[in-house]
């Protein structure tokens, strides 16, 4: 055990060892750092020359000399002898005045940071940098091995060619100063490992998250155009960010007119967006056709659609071209129109089932009977008008089913004047087709005397006969 004497003495010791600053900023730090490189010089600001004493005078000058740099140019041995002083005088270098840090992502004046605030900054700094640089690395290799060289580079290609993925003046990729590394193929988890390394960086820079598009290494070679509302837009629409990614995309590959399956995936992401979107459902029917999809597929994903869409008009116009498409491959086999027809109603009637006086449906079906010949005179099997009259069995009420049982019977052109109006007398009609239709009215009128739909249908009726 250490004497008792001893034990205080260093106690004492220890109490006179200059104990570290405390700064409460980084700013505050680094310019008391400046100042006290160049303790000399506030000295020399403080007292001036003449209030110096003889040593702080050589001391200054000495300091002078050293942050000029002048002695740079004097002889070895001359700097020697010089830097030998500066050791002896216990001199230090002076540092160079505090660069601004300027300000974080957020605003915010960096020098006003903690120093375990701006520790972090740093280190979220340095991660970011690596992140950059592992995310630019994999872009050019991704673009090495997929982008397909061709004659003619399309404006979607300029992108890759800025970036001297080619070789100026030649149409081959350079791959002799492509290393062992780049040449090892790039795998679907390379392609996901991106995506996260993206998403990263997108919420360390902004603290938002990354877009599907914009961390997908697929979409690379596409510059999204973002809408454009002019300056100063009155009521400009208030978008998400998902959406208006999605759209600024699709503005691209419209403009570039790629037609391709990830081109089909964007709209199906923006329809499932926003259904009413009556442009990208244009430009998914040109995709469908440029890439001679199987439309039997393409139908099967409608369905879903309408039906949890039920009042969206585009659906159904989307729908009508997508058959206009069909028809002329099959017309030639009446089955295969027939199975059309029958896997078309099967769907109608699941849709009627959710609405039965769906405006849509309807207008729709009016379609297909006229497009597939499904008219009663044109089938030896007269099922849509069976389907009508269960459907009005169902609900007397229904004005569209009654609509949509005259449309079949008075527009028939086996039976009826092409381009005769509704309210105009046909002659053509046969008696015993308008006595079974007076029939019909009859019956769901003594069924509902006041119901005002079979009423309307005996009116029709009887105009078209003749009567009054």
């Amino acid at each position: 055990m250490a004497p008792k004497g001893k034990q205080q003495s260093q106690k004492q010791a220890a109490s006179k060892q200059p104990q570290p600053t405390e700064y409460k900023t980084i700013g505050e730090k680094r310019r008391a750092e400046y100042l006290a490189s160049r303790a000399l010089q506030v000295l020399h600001d403080t007292k001036g020359w003449d209030g110096l004493t003889a040593a702080e005078k050589t001391a200054y000058s000495t300091f002078a000399l050293l942050e000029s740099e002048a002695y740079t140019t004097w002889s070895a041995p001359l700097q020697k002898d010089f830097l030998k002083l500066v050791d002896q005088l216990k001199i230090q270098q002076p540092l160079p005045e505090p660069y601004p840090l300027g300000k974080d992502r957020r605003g915010n004046n960096i020098e006003d940071y903690t120093l375990p605030q701006y520790e972090a900054w740093k280190d979220d700094e340095e991660k970011l940098r690596i992140l950059k640089w592992e995310s630019e690395t994999f872009r050019e290799k991704w673009a090495k091995q997929h982008y397909k060289p061709s004659t003619e580079p399309s404006s979607a290609d300029a992108e890759y060619i800025k970036k001297c993925i080619w070789e100026p003046e030649t149409t081959d990729l350079d791959f002799e100063k492509v290393d062992e590394e780049t040449r090892r193929p790039l795998t679907e988890e390379d392609r996901l490992h991106e995506q996260k390394r993206r998403a990263e960086i997108v919420k360390m820079e902004s603290g938002k998250q990354v877009g599907r598009y914009e961390g997908d290494p697929t979409w690379d070679d596409v510059t999204p155009i973002p809408q454009d509302d002019g300056k100063n837009p009155l009521a400009a629409i208030a978008y998400t960010d998902e959406y208006a990614e999605a759209i600024s995309y699709l503005r691209a590959v419209m403009a570039s007119k790629e037609h391709s399956p990830r081109a089909l995936a964007l709209t199906s992401h923006i329809i499932s967006l926003n259904p009413a979107h009556y442009t990208v459902w244009l430009y998914r029917a040109s995709t469908l056709f440029a890439l001679t999809f199987v439309l039997s597929d393409e139908l099967a994903w409608l369905n879903e659609v309408a039906l949890n869409n039920q009042k969206n008009y585009q659906i159904w116009h989307h729908r009508q071209l997508l058959i206009d498409n069909l028809y002329p491959t099959i017309s030639a086999s009446r089955e295969k129109v027939l199975e059309l027809a029958e896997s078309e109603m099967t769907f109608l009637t699941q849709m009627f089932a959710e609405d039965s006086k769906n405006y849509h449906v309807w207008s729709y079906r009016q379609y297909l009977v006229r497009k597939l010949d499904l008219f009663p005179s044109q089938c030896e099997d007269p099922s849509e008008l069976r389907a009508v009259e269960k459907l009005i069995e169902e609900d007397v009420r229904n004005n569209s089913a009654w609509s949509h049982r005259f449309f079949l019977v008075f527009s028939d052109p086996g039976n009826s004047t092409q381009g005769s109006k509704a309210t105009e007398v046909d002659p053509k009609i046969p008696a015993e087709i308008l006595d079974r239709e007076i029939r019909v009215a009859e019956n769901a009128i003594y069924l509902a005397p006041q119901n005002q739909s079979p009423w309307n249908f005996l009116r029709g009726v009887l105009r078209k006969g003749g009567g009054s």
